[in-house]
């Protein structure tokens, strides 16, 4: 059963960092781009990052650029988001996304709030 598990979530103050894991299983990360997304209460799901197969191109939305950076370890069938300099506008639940034969799956999200 494919499945994306994220951790790594949790409370930190502005300015802190956090490392957001996406875990695959039921299949490769090996030959699949994914996405990092986010949702914050009240607005609709946003990418933030994505890194494709190989891990030679990465893309950041432009609220994260500079601040943010997605790495893949594919020996661990894992991509990770290094999430630097958070401040409370990066408060929101962040899940990481593959799409597979047309069909986007998802997991079930990891919570980061920045607050003092």
């Amino acid at each position: 059963q494919l499945q994306l598990v994220e951790s790594g979530g949790g409370l930190v103050q502005p300015g802190g960092s956090l490392r957001l894991s996406c875990a695959a299983s039921g299949f490769t990360l090996d030959y699949y781009t994914i996405g990092w997304f986010r949702q914050a209460p009240g607005k609709e799901r946003e990418r933030v990052s994505c890194i494709t197969s190989s891990g030679d191109r990465t893309n950041y939305a432009d609220s994260v650029k500079g601040r943010l950076i997605i790495s893949r370890d594919n020996a661990k069938n894992t991509v990770y988001l290094q999430m630097n300099s958070l401040q409370p506008e990066d408060t929101a639940v962040y899940y990481c996304n593959v799409r597979l034969s047309s069909r986007d799956y998802w997991g079930q999200g990891t919570q980061v709030t920045v607050s003092s």
